[in-house]
């Protein structure tokens, strides 16, 4: 079984989802489980929906529905020559559920209500992949991630029961290999026991499609990008970008633990325990190359990788007794910063202070100020630049510190980290 993952990007549009069909017909021959994720910016679009739904703002709900209906009904209009079509009528049964969310009672637990709606954007993507392969010819099947990916209650971050997802797995798509070659699902989107629907966190698709191939001890995974392979360096912040042809899991999940976005964090440990082999391939050019991820670290020095995090905000607190930070500060320090959901993007301590980055974006600033006033001086630095390194030299250096002041470095033997911001 070979498991694909198509990202929005792929899906945008009507011509894009063609596109998708003309690559599966590359593997016409082959058994093929194909995670799909929302079409275009529809995450997005969903998300303003919930909060419009927690605010009761009823005619930015509305708008925005229609606008996400919209949106999905010209895709099918390109697709589909007559409007008989099962998945019309499947379009409309989805957003009737959603409009009459209105009506309903929205609970306290905000990232509950996040869940069940901004899943439905696999949900319709899938839906409609599904019955336009089907229309091809294509003996396909739509699978319904939310009855198979068992979770716990951590709507938005949902962590994987994988002993109860593989026999979930097994029992629901080995009985139809038989008859079907092409099996479509939704990335992102599991279940709770009870059966509410959770997601595994944004951009979670690459993880769904690497707990199918564990499950289903699946002969490779290939995510499909807009980009040839996983690139040194994000092109937004970075010119003369190099492809990355062979790189190991470790170091895959070095890269991602890192910053790097082209593979979500969690994909790579299952992959690796089984010995599956992860592409990345560009959807534009399919025969093309890619990066191989595998066992083989030989490959990992050839080429340094940047990482930047634009936008950070450094912390430092120090105890207003001026006692040393010991073990005890540090785990009040992780406590109240766990409490919040913070996500340390960097850190470091000194005798008498810890410092620590999170994402600007990401972060209320008077919020960490008033979680640490009581017992720390705490100080900050905005609009900070974090870069990361692998397999560093002096150029490679010097490189990203050209018209840059340095706020705080970390070096290992492979990888250094530099905090900096713009010089004047």
């Amino acid at each position: 079984m070979l498991v694909f993952k198509f990202g929005g990007a792929s899906v945008k549009d009507a011509p894009a989802v063609k596109n998708v069909a003309k690559i599966l017909t590359l593997f016409a021959s082959r058994k093929k489980l194909v995670v799909v994720s929302a079409m275009g910016k529809t995450t997005n679009l969903l998300e303003e929906i919930v909060k419009a739904l927690k605010e009761k703002n009823e005619q930015k709900f509305d708008m925005l529905v229609d606008q996400c209906y919209d949106f999905h009904l010209e895709i099918l209009n390109k697709l589909f020559t007559e409007k008989h079509y099962k998945v019309y009528q499947q379009l409309d049964t989805v957003f009737e559920k959603l409009r009459a969310k209105k009506e309903g009672f929205f609970s306290d637990n905000f990232h509950f209500e996040y869940d069940q709606v901004v899943s439905l954007g696999e949900i319709l993507s899938t839906l409609i992949v599904e019955a336009y392969l089907r229309e091809l010819g294509e003996k396909s099947v739509w699978i319904d991630s939310r009855k198979l990916i068992r979770t716990d209650h951590a709507y938005r971050d949902a962590n994987v029961d994988w002993k109860k997802t593989e026999e979930l797995i097994k029992a629901e798509i080995g009985p139809l290999t038989a008859h079907s070659d092409t099996f479509i699902t939704q990335g992102f989107i599991g279940h709770t026991a009870e059966g509410f629907t959770t997601t595994l966190g944004r951009e979670g698709s690459d993880y769904t499609a690497a707990i199918f191939a564990y499950c289903l001890k699946g002969e490779s995974v290939t995510i499909w990008k807009d980009v040839p392979g996983m690139l040194n360096a994000d092109p937004k912040w970075f010119d003369n970008t190099v492809k990355l042809d062979k790189i190991s899991f470790k170091e895959a999940i070095e890269l991602s633990y890192y910053g790097a976005t082209v593979i979500h964090p969690k994909t790579i440990k299952p992959l690796q325990n089984k010995h599956i082999p992860l592409y990345v391939k560009s959807f534009l050019d399919p025969q093309a190359e890619g990066t191989t991820i595998q066992e083989s670290m030989e490959y990992d020095h050839l080429v340094p990788s940047f990482i930047f995090k634009m936008q950070q905000v450094l912390f430092s607190i120090t105890p207003k007794d001026f006692s040393f930070i010991v073990e005890e500060n540090l785990s009040d320090i992780f406590e109240k910063l766990s409490r919040i959901g913070a996500k340390i993007t960097l850190m470091q301590n000194s005798a008498l202070s810890f410092s620590f980055a999170l994402d600007q974006s990401k972060t209320d600033i008077s919020e960490i100020y008033d979680l640490f006033k009581n017992d720390y001086e705490v100080r900050y630095n905005e609009n900070l630049e974090l870069v990361t390194i692998r397999h560093y030299n002096q150029e490679t250096i010097e490189r990203v510190m050209v018209n840059k002041e340095q706020i705080l470095e970390q070096k290992t033997r492979q990888t250094i980290r530099i905090l900096m911001k713009d010089k004047g």
